[in-house]
């Protein structure tokens, strides 16, 4: 599995010189009359492992396909302001269930620095914070734990909650998590408005969707399956394509909007949400595979690095693409697609 993972914060303040200033939880200082962009980059390598050592000579950031001078840099762990939210639908059945509260405690207590600020949302008919901002673990684990599952299934109405909530968030870093095993039924926020407000953020969003249904070409032990962008649909297990979602504002990511009754896990639609923020959908097969799914998200988010650029780009309300490139042409990128200069 290749993967690369870039986030983007555009920062404005008012008059004309950038200061490299200090790095840390607040981000890079800067001042003025400028626009910064934050590229956070995962590299992997052909085996799908990690890349640790590339300096800033080792990337190239184009916006709007014009190269951009990389004026900042950094290869060190900082931080993240999370946000993790879960399917409380009905369909989460007590396995499932008992999965995920394994996964996330596991992820809280283990996985993530002392450092990390954490939110909860649990979401099944109607989306709900039930515990906002902390660094206690055991307030995020009682309100887990406290997860009954009942009710239909609004996702994009939870990931619309959370987003300005993790907008919030005090680290540099601001990242989603989303757990669920089916497909959007109840939602008010439909997919475009959601995307669209998701590209205005600069929240980094993955998402781990449970198929309950495994099929003999995956047993419960086998890897899990992780959905790269673009792939065609459908993916094994699924069935019969619909139409495709239209892309939002010339960015270039798309999304194909693909689902029938009977489909537990809608992985196009999951990837309509994190592929534009440089995060990613990742399926898993059978609720087993859920612990190691978390663990490879929490791994991820220690080991990128930070790209930023000055962008002259005016704030024309419109969507500017970010690629996003390495020296050596056998490794692998992820980043954030672009941003929309609001």
């Amino acid at each position: 599995m290749r993967v690369f993972t870039t986030t983007l914060i555009l920062a404005t303040v008012a008059a004309a010189a950038v200061s490299l200033g200090a790095e840390g939880q607040e981000g890079f200082r800067f001042k003025s009359g400028v626009d910064l962009v934050n590229v956070t980059a995962t590299v992997t390598n052909e085996n799908g492992r990690f890349v640790s050592g590339l300096q800033r000579e080792d990337f190239s950031v184009y916006e709007d396909g014009r190269r951009q001078e990389v004026s900042h840099f950094s290869s060190d762990r900082v931080p993240v302001s999370l946000g993790i939210i879960l399917d409380a639908s009905g369909s989460m059945t007590s396995d499932k269930m008992s999965a995920a509260r394994a996964a996330i405690d596991r992820l809280i207590y283990d996985l993530l620095d002392k450092d990390d600020e954490l939110f909860f949302v649990e979401f099944a008919t109607r989306a709900s914070i039930t515990q906002g901002w902390t660094k206690d673990r055991a307030l995020i684990s009682k309100a887990v734990k406290n997860v009954d599952a009942i009710g239909a299934t609004a996702i994009y109405d939870a990931v619309a909650t959370a987003i300005p909530v993790a907008q919030s968030g005090t680290n540099r870093k601001k990242a989603l998590l989303v757990i669920s095993d089916g497909n959007d039924t109840n939602s008010s926020t439909g997919p475009g408005e959601l995307r669209q407000r998701i590209r205005e953020s600069d929240v980094l969003v993955y998402a781990l969707g449970i198929d309950g249904t495994p099929s003999r070409r995956f047993s419960p032990v086998s890897p899990p399956v992780q959905i790269p962008s673009p792939i065609p649909f459908p993916f094994p297990g699924g069935r019969r394509p619909q139409p495709r979602f239209p892309p939002i504002g010339g960015g270039s990511g798309g999304g194909t909007w693909t689902s029938a009754p009977g489909d537990r896990v809608n992985a196009d639609a999951l990837r309509l949400i994190t592929d534009d923020t440089g995060g990613r959908t990742e399926i898993v097969r059978g609720s087993d595979g859920l612990g190691p799914a978390t663990a490879r998200i929490a791994d991820e988010l220690s080991k990128q690095y930070y790209l930023g650029y000055i962008s002259t780009t005016e704030r024309d309300g419109k969507w500017h693409a970010i690629r996003v490139e390495v020296r050596d042409r056998r490794l692998t990128v992820r980043a954030r697609r672009g941003y929309t200069a609001s």
